[in-house]
Formats: C-alpha cells, structure tokens, sequence
C-alpha cells in the first residue's frame, strides 16, 4: 500500500507534463458533471426524512448517517477533504479536525447563530475543495487544515438546519451518525486517493475536476434557482 510520502514525492514535472495534455478533457468531464448536478434535485431536498424533523432516537440516527451521503454538494466535500488530507502524513487526523470543525458549525447552528447564504457558500467551499484537488504542488498541512476548518463549519451549519428544534434523543442520535459518517468516508477517501495516486498520478486531479464541477452546479442553482 502507498502511503502519504509517496505520494507527496510525485514529481511535479511529471504532474505537469500529464496535466498539459489532459486537461482540456478533464475540464470538459467536469462541466459534464455539472450540468448533471444541475438536472438534480436541489441539495436543501436531499434528507432521509423527506423534510421531516426526527422525532425518534432511531430516526435521528439514520438522518445523521444518511444525510451527508444523498446530499451531492455534502458528500463531494467529504470525499475531497479525505484526498487532499491523502497527500500528508498526518492525513487521518487533518480528516478527522475537518469532522470537527463540522461538529463546531452544527453546534454554531443548533446555538442560534445565523449565517446568511450559507447553501452559497457550502457550494463555494465545493468549489475551492476541488480546485485544491487538482492544484500542484498539493496544499500545505497549514492551507489544509485552514480550508477544512473553513468548509466544515459551512457544512456543519448547513447541516444542522434538518435537526434544528428536534429533541434531545434524536439530536444526539444525529449528531452521533453524523460524526460517523463523516469521518468514514473522508477515512476511505484518502485511502482510496493514496492508491490511486500509486498508480496513475491524474487519478486525484481527475476526480479534483468532478467535483469543483458539482461545486459549480450547486453554485450555480443558489444564484439563478430554479422557477
């Protein structure tokens, strides 16, 4: 298995030289997945639930489980957080202060802090974690840590929007399945992003362009919504 320090040490000529001939198609890939993004449902419809406040322990647990993975902008954020911490030693634990942070902007939520616009910026944040996935050289711990604290707390109060004013039994239930979730797929993300950087060197700017195009989608709904 590789790990971070392999795939810190690419070459960043060799980045460059694959990126110059293949970066016209990854554009067009991800313009491509936008306007797939665009044809969905918006993100603020995506809920376990269907829109409606957990009320049972059980309840609580499958919306905070299931809610960062059927919300696309939500879960194209957890995947790039989890390949950008791929380039670094401490690559669990800048996943893992991402979660955090999300917790914190949850908290910020459920506290009675208001943020206007904050779907705007949840896609911005989608936006600037794919551009960072495709940059060279990779984002230094110190960009990457300041860029997930950033996008979790954006995302952690977007999220907190769908258990705003539940009970206590299915705010923790929430707030549990939430941390879980989180934390496993930005854990198999980086997984995923230290082998496929192993073996093709354009796996993580590839999928880099995807998901700054969904970030691009979801901007683009929060600025002409849809009639």
């Amino acid at each position: 298995m590789s790990s971070a320090a392999d795939f810190a040490s690419l070459p960043a000529t060799e980045w460059g030289r694959t990126m110059a001939g293949k970066g016209r198609w990854l554009t067009g890939f991800g313009c491509g997945l936008a306007v797939l993004a665009l044809a969905a449902e918006p993100a603020s419809a995506h809920h376990v639930m269907g829109g409606r406040m957990p009320v049972t322990f059980g309840e609580g647990l499958l919306s905070g489980l299931g809610h960062p993975i059927i919300g696309l902008d939500h879960f194209a954020a957890v995947v790039a957080v989890g390949a950008l911490a791929a380039a670094h030693r401490a690559g669990a634990l800048l996943a893992l202060a991402f979660v955090a942070a999300m917790m914190a902007g949850v908290a910020a939520h459920l506290g009675g802090t208001t943020v206007p616009g904050a779907e705007l910026l949840v896609a911005l944040t989608v936006v600037g974690l794919g551009l960072a996935m495709v940059r060279n050289p990779p984002l230094s711990t110190a960009a990457a840590l300041t860029l997930f604290s950033i996008a979790g707390l954006v995302h952690g109060y977007a999220l907190g929007e769908s258990i705003y004013g539940a009970e206590r039994s299915p705010l923790a239930a929430y707030l549990i399945g939430l941390a879980v979730i989180q934390s496993a797929v930005a854990l198999a993300a980086m997984s995923l992003a230290r082998m496929a950087a192993r073996r093709e060197t354009m796996a993580v700017r590839f999928a880099g362009a995807c998901i700054a195009g969904i970030g691009l989608a979801f901007l683009a709904q929060q600025i002409v919504p849809a009639a």
